[in-house]
């Protein structure tokens, strides 16, 4: 496993999140990772521990998010989270705060000050030593799409 720079990752269901926040963050460059499952973030995170997550809190994974929540800083005690939720959900944001969130929001209109928090976050994060072919990849407009290279 290696070991990646800071990344920004949602966690929620439906995409509606990281659609707003791509769109928050459409100028700055920031490359959103998504994750559908508390799990699956757990997983990028072990890859990224400076990262940046945002977590939706919904009825149905409120009491798991929460201790999801209160391990994050124990085990990735480098990364910060935020917290996304309906409006329905509004009276829980002390409660998430208390867990560990550096911010909370109900309104996906209203990202701005949630995306200069990851841009922040990331923008402190140490970046990993790398190769000259490493670096070299990293600046060319298609690096996602990477060939291997034979030996």
């Amino acid at each position: 496993m290696t070991v990646d720079k800071a990344r920004l990752i949602v966690c929620e269901r439906s995409g509606r999140w990281a659609v707003a926040l791509r769109r928050e963050l459409a100028e700055a460059g920031v490359r959103v990772w998504e994750t559908r499952s508390l799990p699956e973030c757990r997983s990028l995170l072990a890859e990224s521990p400076c990262s940046f997550v945002i977590l939706e809190l919904t009825s149905a994974v409120a009491e798991e998010l929460l201790q999801y929540m209160t391990r994050l800083e124990r085990d990735f005690p480098r990364t910060k989270a935020a917290v996304v939720a309906a409006r329905g959900l509004a009276e829980h944001q002390w409660l998430m705060r208390e867990s560990g969130a550096v911010h909370f929001t109900c309104s996906p209109r209203r990202l701005a000050p949630l995306a200069e928090t990851a841009c922040r976050h990331l923008a402190q994060a140490p970046v990993a030593q790398q190769s000259l072919v490493e670096r070299i990849w990293a600046s060319l407009p298609w690096k996602d799409q990477r060939i291997t290279q034979s030996q």
